[in-house]
């Protein structure tokens, strides 16, 4: 059965995801700060962390830091979901950076965490068995400076990997296949949540922003995915 350790100040959102993740099969332990967790996500193993950001005593990103500083190489590599509220892009910025997962905003659809879950529990296992030798050919999307490990949920840039949450790198997909095709929101939420979850068009804007940002950051020269006013994004040939 896979093990979660759920971090959350918040007594309802404990409440209501422990009870709808043990519906789904999985066995869920509640903590209500980072300190508390950190102990025993030391003695006991989980597959996968959901952490709030904002915590007293010991806020998400300091807790995913203690956990990639493990001496404990399964802990270390343990994947991690964020559980954020809307005005904390900066602190996402960072949990991303030191290794999370994916993040998910509040309010969240629970079909969407239960979704997400599955998702970066199964990519973590094909980063983990996935062998050198293994042909992978049938993973891999190339276009120009940009190539996609479709196994893995890996995504490089001239090269460089790119840290992407799994909506941004369904996103990504989605637009790099068709070059030169606007895609309008309706199409872009569905690719990268599927169609039975609803996000608002501001949702699918700030991921385009964000991922312009991250791909800058290695590259100055950007400018793959373009703003088609009134239609929607394509990316450029």
């Amino acid at each position: 059965m896979t093990t979660i350790a759920l971090v959350d100040d918040e007594n309802s959102i404990r409440t209501s995801v422990s009870i709808a993740l043990e519906s789904e099969g999985f066995k869920v332990d509640v903590f209500n700060n980072g300190l508390e967790a950190l102990k025993a996500l030391e003695t006991k193993h989980y597959d996968l962390g959901l952490f709030d950001i904002k915590m007293p005593k010991m806020d998400g990103n300091e807790l995913l830091s203690k956990v990639r500083s493990s001496k404990s190489e399964t802990l270390k590599k343990m994947p991690v979901i964020f559980l954020t509220s809307k005005d904390q892009e900066q602190d996402e910025i960072i949990g991303l950076r030191m290794g999370a997962a994916d993040y998910i905003t509040k309010p969240f659809s629970q079909k969407l965490l239960n979704e997400r879950i599955r998702t970066v529990l199964r990519i973590y296992e094909n980063r983990k068995t996935q062998t050198q030798n293994e042909d992978k050919s049938n993973y891999i999307f190339k276009k120009g400076d940009l190539e996609l490990d479709d196994l893995k949920q890996l995504c490089f840039w001239k090269n460089e990997v790119i840290e992407l949450t799994v909506a941004e790198f369904n996103l990504i997909k989605s637009l790099a296949k068709y070059p030169g095709v606007v895609k309008d929101r309706n199409q872009l939420m569905d690719a990268m949540y599927g169609d039975s979850i609803y996000v608002d068009d501001r949702t699918i804007d700030s991921h385009i922003k964000r991922l312009r940002k991250k791909f800058k950051s290695f590259d100055k020269d950007f400018d793959q995915i373009r703003t088609r006013y009134g239609s929607g994004y394509s990316w450029r040939e």
